[in-house]
């Protein structure tokens, strides 16, 4: 795209500690800015329109992408999921990175589009420690855990396609991984010289 913001996509399947970790950033990197998806599951229990999710109807949100207004969209376990064009596009105009939570199918159809993109997958340390975590949320009957442990397998058979893995074992180390990848995007040419027009015409460089 050109802009001078970076796109990051986090990966995770449930269980993995992706929101924690996407949480503890944004609390204290102001200059990231999380894109709110739209969906057309109900809401869970807390959740509110515009904070976690747009909760859209199934025609809405036919009708939205239909007229393109999803950089991607996805179905998935009988619902749809989508991302703003529009909304991405002018945050990193203004020099802003956005940061996606969004599934692996999400991210694939992405990284076809603005190959600039960054892809991080969160990893639990094991496919035990997942299922465990899962259980102690205490949010999901037995039927549901065993169901989620089944689409983890599947999602983290595509963890070859990312561009960063970071393991969720102890959390204050994975956090710092996660900021480091951060800061290593920033630090891209094509991003560094879009930020320093003056020095970049100085030098004949082109952003």
């Amino acid at each position: 795209m050109g802009y001078t913001g970076s796109m990051l996509m986090v990966v995770a399947p449930s269980g993995a500690g992706k929101s924690s970790l996407v949480n503890a950033l944004l609390e204290n990197d102001p200059a990231i800015q999380l894109s709110i998806s739209c969906t057309t599951r109900d809401p869970r229990p807390g959740e509110e329109n515009g904070r976690e999710y747009h909760f859209l109807s199934k025609e809405e949100f036919l009708k939205r992408k239909d007229a393109g207004d999803f950089l991607e969209w996805a179905l998935v376990h009988g619902n749809y999921y989508g991302t703003s064009k529009s909304w991405i596009e002018s945050q990193m105009q203004a020099g802003k990175d956005v940061l996606l939570e969004i599934d692996w199918q999400g991210a694939r159809q992405i990284q076809k589009i603005v190959p600039d993109a960054i892809w991080i997958f969160i990893l639990p340390p094991s496919i035990q420690s997942l299922e465990d975590r899962l259980r102690k949320r205490g949010q999901d009957d037995e039927a549901t855990i065993l169901k989620r442990v089944a689409a983890a397998k599947e999602e983290l058979s595509h963890v070859g396609e990312a561009n960063y893995l970071v393991i969720n074992d102890l959390f204050e180390a994975a956090l710092f991984e996660l900021r480091q990848i951060i800061s290593a995007s920033r630090l891209r040419a094509g991003s560094q010289l879009a930020r320093h027009l003056d020095l970049a015409k100085e030098l004949g460089a082109n952003s």
